[in-house]
C-alpha cells in the first residue's frame, strides 16, 4: 500500500513545481484573482492558503507594541520573492483576514478551455471578492451590425420592402442599360 503520497505533480520536476506554486501564490496575493488550470489552483489554493496563516498569527503577535515577527517575514519570503507583495501581505491582507477562522480562497471552475480542453479555474481571495469590479467601466453591449438593406426593410415595414426589391431589381437593370457594350476585337492576321 502507498501511504503519504499528497498532493499533484503537475506533470514537472520538484523544482519546476516549486517555482509554479511560488509564481502562482505570488500572483494570487497581487491581484486577489487569478485564473488557471484546476489542478494548479487546486495546488496553488493549499500553499496560499499556509502563507496567509503565517502572516495572521505573526500580525496577532504584534499588537500592543510588540516587536514585528521578522522571522515569520523571513519564512514567507523564501517562498514569495516580491517584497512588496511580502509587505501587502503582512499590512493589508493579515489584517483584513484576521476575524476568518480559515478558508481565505476560492476556487471557481470556469469549464474547459478551447484549444486543449484543459479545465479552468479561476483562484481568488475570498475577502476581496465585492462582486462588480468598481475602477473597471461598464462595458457596453455591441450591437449587432445590421446591412443597409435590412435597415431599409425594417424602417418601410414589409409591404415596402418587397416595393424596395423591386426598385433595386429595376436600378441594376438601368444601369447595365446605360453602359455601352464593348464590342470584341477579333484578330484578322492570317
Amino acid at each position: 500500500m502507498i501511504h503519504g503520497r499528497s498532493g499533484r505533480k503537475l506533470k514537472r520536476t520538484a523544482s519546476h513545481r516549486k517555482a509554479t506554486l511560488s509564481a502562482l501564490s505570488t500572483a494570487v496575493l497581487r491581484h486577489k484573482k487569478i485564473r488557471t488550470t484546476l489542478a494548479k489552483a487546486k495546488e496553488a489554493r493549499m500553499v496560499v492558503e499556509k502563507i496567509i496563516t503565517r502572516a495572521k498569527r505573526a500580525v496577532a503577535k504584534e499588537v500592543d507594541g510588540a516587536p514585528k515577527d521578522i522571522h515569520a517575514r523571513r519564512e514567507v519570503a523564501r517562498f514569495i520573492h516580491d517584497k512588496d507583495v511580502v509587505k501587502m501581505l503582512f499590512g493589508e491582507i493579515a489584517a483584513k483576514v484576521a476575524q476568518r477562522p480559515g478558508g481565505y480562497t476560492r476556487v471557481v471552475k470556469l469549464g474547459r478551455r478551447f484549444g486543449d480542453a484543459a479545465e479552468v479555474a479561476v483562484l481568488e481571495l475570498v475577502d476581496y471578492n465585492t462582486g462588480k469590479d468598481e475602477s473597471k467601466p461598464a462595458v457596453k453591449p455591441k450591437r449587432a451590425r445590421r446591412s443597409p438593406r435590412k435597415k431599409a426593410e425594417t424602417a418601410k415595414g414589409p409591404e415596402s420592402a418587397q416595393a424596395g426589391h423591386a426598385e433595386t431589381a429595376r436600378a441594376s437593370e438601368s444601369e447595365t442599360a446605360a453602359q455601352p457594350h464593348k464590342e470584341a476585337k477579333v484578330s484578322t492576321k492570317g
